[in-house]
C-alpha cells in the first residue's frame, strides 16, 4: 500500500458503551485506556463514539488517558500550568489557546527527533549540554515571539488600555458601540494568529529539507 494511500485511510472507529467499555471496530475486540494510549504513540489515528448517542467524545477519551498516565507518576503537566490553563476557561482569549497551544506543540514536535539524538549521544559520553541549551534557547525564542504576537490583547502591549492616545482608537470605539469593538478585535486576532503561525514556522526552521 503506497504512502498516499495510506494518508487517505480513514480513522479507526472505537465506541463506548454505557458500561465503559471500548470497542475497537478495525479489530473487533475490545481495548482499554493503555490500549488506546499505545495506539496514539504508535501513530495510529482514531476517534470515539458514544455508543448509544453517537456524539463525538474523542476529547473526553483522550483526556482521560492523560488523566490516568498523570496518576500513574508520568507528570508532563506542570501545576503552574494546570491553574493557568483553567483560568483561561470563559476568558476572553479562550478561543485563542487551542490554535496557539496546538502551534506551540507542533513547533516543539519539529525538534523532537534531534533531542532525541543528543539524549542518544549523552549516553555514549559525548555530553550534550550545550546542543540542549541551544535547543532551549532556539524553543525559548520561538515561544517569546509568538506570545508577542499577542501584545496588543494585553497589558502592557500596544493595544492594552492605558496605551491609546487621547482621541485614538480607544475613544472611537467607545462612541460607535460595543459591536463594532468586538468585530474589530477578531478580525485583529485573526491576523495575529496568521503572524503567530509564520512566525513560529520561521523560527523552527520551516519543516525538513
Amino acid at each position: 500500500m503506497s504512502e498516499e494511500s495510506e494518508a487517505e485511510k480513514p480513522p479507526i472507529t472505537i465506541k463506548k458503551y454505557a458500561n465503559r467499555r471500548l470497542y475497537n471496530t478495525a479489530t473487533s475486540s475490545y481495548v482499554t485506556l493503555d490500549n488506546l494510549a499505545t495506539m496514539v504513540k504508535e501513530g495510529a489515528d482514531f476517534v470515539v463514539y458514544d455508543a448509544k448517542s453517537g456524539d463525538d467524545i474523542t476529547r473526553q477519551v483522550l483526556t482521560h488517558i492523560i488523566v490516568e498516565e498523570e496518576n500513574k507518576g508520568q507528570n508532563l503537566l506542570p501545576i503552574d500550568f494546570l491553574r493557568h490553563l483553567i483560568s483561561l476557561y470563559g476568558d476572553s482569549l479562550q478561543s485563542v489557546v487551542p490554535n496557539y497551544l496546538d502551534y506551540s506543540m507542533k513547533a516543539f514536535a519539529k525538534n523532537q527527533e534531534q533531542m532525541r539524538d543528543y539524549m542518544q549521544d549523552s549516553l555514549g559520553g559525548l555530553g550534550p549540554f550545550g546542543q540542549f541549551e541551544e535547543i532551549g534557547k532556539k524553543n525559548a525564542a520561538m515561544l517569546e515571539e509568538a506570545m508577542k504576537m499577542f501584545t496588543p490583547f494585553v497589558g502592557g502591549g500596544p493595544g492594552a488600555e492605558g496605551n491609546e492616545k487621547p482621541g485614538g482608537k480607544k475613544d472611537k470605539a467607545k462612541k460607535t458601540g460595543g459591536a463594532k469593538e468586538d468585530s474589530e478585535h477578531m478580525d485583529d486576532l485573526r491576523d495575529q494568529l496568521k503572524r503567530m503561525q509564520r512566525q513560529i514556522d520561521e523560527l523552527s526552521g520551516g519543516g525538513k529539507g
